[in-house]
């Protein structure tokens, strides 16, 4: 699992950064990739990065503000033109068919892939035994939402001395045993896979949050999350502005990444009074402040997601 940014600034591209686009890539997992938000030039930021949009399967919206928005009606009509014939489900607010329809229809694109729309108010979204993806409504000036992906435990590794006792080699025999199948062996000995499986490997946990204010929900959502991605608009002596255009300060980020018991923070949604990464400096010291395992979302720069215990 990794974390690839294809956008960090807040309202407005400027030259040095897009607006916000964040991609999930799932390698071992599904050999796939999911997209949060779809700022406007967010399919010119594929195209400079490793993505491949024939491998988009799930984009999410957090909410329908333009700078996370406005790219995804060029997104979905050129998805087919780099062989995503695959089908694709974008998941967001109520209002989002009808942005998707009409944008589409207007300028008369064709789909020639299943698109599949799915509006919610929150909860889960999807469970497929592998990934559950649940959501939550922040506080933004409009419905923002929060995603929580959730890896599920994988199991243990095989002992695979004892099973070459048995005369059991790689193939067939040990897919069944992870999938927690008995087998009988050699003289009828029944093997189950509670005796040559390891410890499970505990799954991750990654929380992507939409633009808000703090709030109970921004916890809730990134609870012993591995990594959360939370926006920090502003530094905290702009703590004021930032309420009344309902965004958060770099502080206030570290807060609920501390509150939750996460694992790592990652910064993002800067505001353009912040130039360059040099501008940025200080809100990575205020968040390591409180938070020292934080870090600022940099623009093609691919961030694993760390296996639990790392």
């Amino acid at each position: 699992m990794e974390l690839y940014f294809l956008g960090t600034n807040a309202g407005v591209p400027t030259i040095q950064r897009n607006v916000t686009s964040i991609a999930l890539r799932l390698l071992e997992e599904r050999r796939s990739m999911w997209l949060f938000d779809c700022g406007e030039g967010t399919q010119q930021e594929v195209l400079r990065s490793p993505l491949k949009l024939s491998r988009l399967e799930k984009i999410f919206i957090t909410h329908l503000h333009g700078d996370h928005l406005f790219g995804l009606p060029g997104l979905l009509s050129s998805r087919a033109y780099q062989g995503g014939t695959a089908p694709l489900t974008v998941y967001g607010p109520p209002g989002l068919q009808q942005y998707i329809e009409l944008s589409l229809g207007i300028s008369q694109s064709r789909i020639n892939y299943q698109l599949h729309i799915v509006e919610h108010t929150g909860g889960v979204l999807f469970d497929d035994g592998q990934f559950r993806v649940e959501s939550a409504l922040l506080d933004h000036r409009i419905d923002s939402y929060g995603y929580r992906i959730v890896e599920m435990d994988k199991p243990g590794k095989l002992n695979q001395e004892l099973l070459e006792r048995y005369g059991i080699k790689p193939g067939p025999v040990y897919g069944k045993l992870k999938r927690g199948e008995s087998v009988e062996v050699e003289g009828g000995v029944i093997l189950n896979p509670q005796d040559v499986l390891g410890s499970p490997k505990k799954g991750r946990i990654v929380t992507i949050l939409g633009d808000t204010r703090p709030c109970p929900n921004t916890v809730v959502l990134a609870r012993d999350a591995t990594v959360v991605v939370h926006e920090a608009t502003f530094l905290h002596d702009l703590a004021d502005t930032a309420y009344e255009y309902h965004h958060s300060t770099a502080l206030q980020a570290a807060e609920a990444a501390k509150a939750a018991g996460a694992g790592q923070l990652i910064m993002t949604h800067f505001s353009s009074r912040y130039k360059d990464q040099e501008q940025l400096q200080p809100l990575l010291e205020e968040a390591r402040s409180l938070f020292p395992n934080s870090l600022l979302a940099e623009q093609h720069v691919l961030l694993p997601v760390p296996d639990i215990g790392q």
